[in-house]
């Protein structure tokens, strides 16, 4: 346990940092709690539509979480995290630093250290860095979209978006790496919209990458689809092209990276059902809503220990997401996908967060069979008679 007047002095050291403006960042590491796979913290001060705000970035082994906090809430928060687990804090003001340690006989110091480098406070949400998808009067396809002006700066009203699809790419960058070289050679998006992933993850692909790949966009709006033609046209995109039509109804036989980010309800399945079919080396899904599981269970009403969690419908709401999106989980994991679930955004951003992640691979007779047996068990403890998936799959 932390001495209580050193972790007063720290306390007051940190708001006094807070309150003057002077705190540039702290980072909390060599962690020892409970939180599997937690392994550091990062905070910084940002300005969020104009309220000052505490940005954390959870470190894990294989993924990073963002979430902003007020001011107030950050700091108890950060005071929290340095009794329950965290035997290091280091704070980073404009002066100097002072670091909170706990070694290994459990014996508690709080050190602090002048400098004489002038260390500035950034406030800026969006920390200035090279990113995968630049902006500028070369991406015409930025411009048509509406997210740049002609010099190709990044509009005000664009700025979210841009942010979105940057990340977008970042997290698909590791993924196609994952994948042996020379295996991408289609990628579809499913459910393509108005196609700024689309044409972002073209460029990303071609012109960053170097790869010889064609991109597909589908989507059911021939309004959008006339639109998206067009301007790849004008970007000399040749070899991406958009076609009309729902993604249950498109028909490839080879899709090497299938994408479908918000598909909504099964639609995110049908997304799923392709990219097993045509043996993709990647599907990647962000799922939308969840009604096909969400109905069943309300029609149920499985008496059991999670009751509590169900009983009203905003809880209802989000256990069936994670129901339906561990079921599908498990399904890619059937047919030999190694699956990883990222939170890939803030939520400042968007509420519709989680990316589901399958790279191709094999798995066992043995490894299916336990499969099921857990598939069987998660359905019959929540009083799921069918999910959509398995009756395009298991139970043919």
């Amino acid at each position: 346990m932390i001495d209580p007047e050193i972790f007063e002095e720290f306390r007051i050291r940190i708001d006094q940092v807070v309150a003057s403006g002077a705190f540039v960042k702290a980072s909390l590491g060599n962690y020892h709690g409970i939180e599997p796979e937690l392994k550091k913290i990062y905070i910084r001060p940002v300005l969020i539509k104009g309220h000052k705000m505490l940005a954390f970035t959870y470190r894990y082994k294989t993924r990073d979480i963002f979430k902003n906090f007020f001011v107030d809430e950050g700091i108890a928060l950060l005071e929290q995290f340095v009794v329950s687990g965290f035997r290091i804090c280091t704070v980073l003001s404009t002066s100097g630093e002072f670091v909170l340690e706990v070694n290994k006989k459990g014996k508690v110091s709080l050190r602090e250290s002048q400098t004489d480098l002038t260390r500035q406070v950034s406030l800026s949400h969006d920390r200035f860095k090279k990113r995968l998808i630049e902006s500028g009067p070369n991406q015409l396809y930025l411009t048509q979209l509406g997210l740049t002006d002609k010099s190709g700066k990044v509009l005000k009203s664009g700025q979210d978006k841009y942010r979105q699809i940057n990340r977008y790419i970042e997290i698909l960058d590791s993924l196609v790496c994952s994948v042996p070289s020379g295996s991408i050679k289609h990628v579809c998006d499913m459910g393509s919209g108005k196609g700024y992933l689309t044409f972002a993850l073209y460029d990303y692909l071609i012109n960053v990458r170097k790869l010889d790949v064609s991109v597909t966009g589908v989507e059911y709006r021939a309004d959008l689809v006339a639109l998206c033609n067009n301007i790849a046209e004008k970007a000399s995109f040749d070899k991406l092209r958009f076609v009309k039509g729902t993604i249950a109804e498109f028909s490839s036989d080879s899709v090497d990276l299938l994408i479908a980010l918000h598909a909504c309800d099964t639609a995110t399945d049908d997304a799923i059902i392709k990219g097993i079919r045509c043996g993709a080396q990647l599907v990647v899904v962000a799922p939308c809503c969840h009604k096909q599981v969400r109905r069943q269970m309300e029609k149920v009403k499985v008496r059991n220990h999670l009751s509590p969690l169900t009983r009203h419908g905003v809880f209802m709401d989000r256990q069936s997401e994670m129901l339906t999106d561990a079921i599908r989980v498990l399904i890619l994991e059937y047919f030999g996908y190694r699956v990883k679930v990222i939170e890939f955004i803030s939520d400042v951003h968007t509420p519709k967060n989680v990316l589901i992640a399958g790279v191709k691979g094999n798995v066992s007779v043995a490894r299916k069979a336990a499969i099921l047996e857990d598939l069987t068990a998660l359905k019959r403890y929540f009083g799921i008679t069918e999910h959509y998936l398995e009756r395009a799959f298991l139970q043919q």
